[in-house]
């Protein structure tokens, strides 16, 4: 757990069910205590149907835990979280506005004048390396153009923390390296509190300063917190080859193999 004096985000004892009535209950995650410093990466990992995802809607104010605290920045987190920036799996664009005016549109909404929010659009664009694609509509961008416009208008209103749900997923291996590698790019200019989700241990690993390991659902904890010691900058293709790397991975995995056996275990059978 963080030892920072700041917290962007603090969950106390929280846990989250679904469904109505006793019956179709199902207790999603339990017991959750989990801290995140103001500059640091966190990373979040576990098997699938855990309930990760669960924890970035409860940071960003989507969902309300029948039990526990949430804070952030030292305030009770009681609605929608104003500080933060969400960067979904699936693109979020508007397919009959381009690129610039996906990414102006947040601004825009916000209250800035037009031209000024299409400069500001123009600028984050460059930031992503898409500056010669400014006036594409989605349909004319690549997957990874796609997630980098996203980042855009994920990262044009500043936000102090960013909760990412694993933005990189549908991409292939290659332009995933790229864009963590970007990630990291721009996170290294102007830190932020930061929480990721994702499948990938590897990816984690490249990323993160620490990663949370949770437990197989219903009713999922966190089961282990582990520091990343490798130093920054780093080359994501690269890192992957240092040995404090591999020992980590061999940590982490060795932890996280039987809770996806779990998992897979509950999973409904399909018989002939």
């Amino acid at each position: 757990m963080t030892t920072d004096a700041v917290k962007a985000v603090s969950l106390k004892k929280v846990a989250i069910s679904f469904g109505i009535g006793q019956r179709d209950q199902y207790d999603a995650v339990s017991d959750i205590d989990l801290d995140i410093g103001e500059q640091e990466f966190v990373a979040i990992v576990g098997p699938t149907g855990c309930g990760k995802s669960t924890l970035l809607n409860v940071a960003a104010g989507l969902l309300r835990p029948y039990a526990g605290s949430v804070e952030v920045f030292g305030t009770e987190l009681t609605g929608i979280n104003r500080r933060a920036g969400y960067l979904f799996q699936q693109d979020a664009l508007m397919p009959w506005k381009t690129a610039i005016e996906n990414v102006a549109l947040g601004l825009e909404v916000a209250g800035m004048g037009k031209r000024d929010a299409a400069d500001a659009a123009r600028q984050a664009l460059a930031r992503v390396g898409l500056a010669a694609f400014a006036d594409r509509y989605p349909l004319k961008l690549s997957g990874g153009q796609r997630k980098r416009v996203g980042l855009a208008q994920v990262l044009i209103r500043n936000p102090q923390l960013l909760l990412m749900d694993e933005p990189f997923g549908p991409l292939d291996a290659q332009t995933r390296l790229l864009m963590g590698d970007l990630l990291l790019t721009l996170w290294s200019q102007n830190k932020k509190a930061v929480m990721f989700v994702t499948h990938d241990l590897d990816e984690a690993i490249a990323l993160a300063d620490r990663i949370i390991l949770m437990s197989a659902g219903p009713r999922s904890k966190i089961i282990g917190e582990f520091n990343v010691p490798l130093t920054r900058p780093r080359d994501i293709g690269e890192i992957r080859h240092n040995p404090d790397f591999i020992a980590l991975h061999r940590q982490i995995w060795h932890a996280l193999k039987g809770e996806v056996m779990k998992a897979y275990d509950d999973m409904p059978k399909v018989t002939p």
